[in-house]
């Protein structure tokens, strides 16, 4: 899948980590969507249906129908495992642990996107 038909929702309530997050994306040829927070993040989920979220571990889960398939990583600052366990029972796909390196985050994302 070429990186620049890859829709990327990236939703956290830190505005630095999130510009970081967008700008190295970008420069990667996605195309980011941003959300402050968990209302705005399932609005933009339900309207432009990402190829993955990149969650901060207090926004919600994308749970309605209109998320089914898509990929969600969650990033957390705590990784005790109750919230990993927790999050992986609502649904997220992987996890990566703040802080957390660009490329790491871009290997991820590769690793959920399907084969072109």
């Amino acid at each position: 899948m070429d990186g620049s038909t890859v829709k990327v929702l990236v939703a956290d309530d830190e505005p630095h980590l999130l510009r970081l997050v967008k700008f190295r994306l970008e420069r990667e040829g996605y195309q980011v969507l941003t959300a402050t927070d968990g209302e705005a993040a399932l609005k933009a989920a339900r309207e432009q249906k990402p190829d993955v979220c990149v969650l901060d571990v207090m926004m919600p889960k994308c749970s309605d129908e209109s998320c089914a398939g898509m990929k969600v990583i969650m990033l957390t600052a705590d990784a005790q495992d109750r919230d990993v366990d927790v999050g992986f029972s609502l649904g997220a796909d992987d996890f990566i642990i703040k802080p957390f390196s660009p490329q790491e985050l871009r290997v991820r994302i590769r690793t959920h996107l399907p084969a072109a």
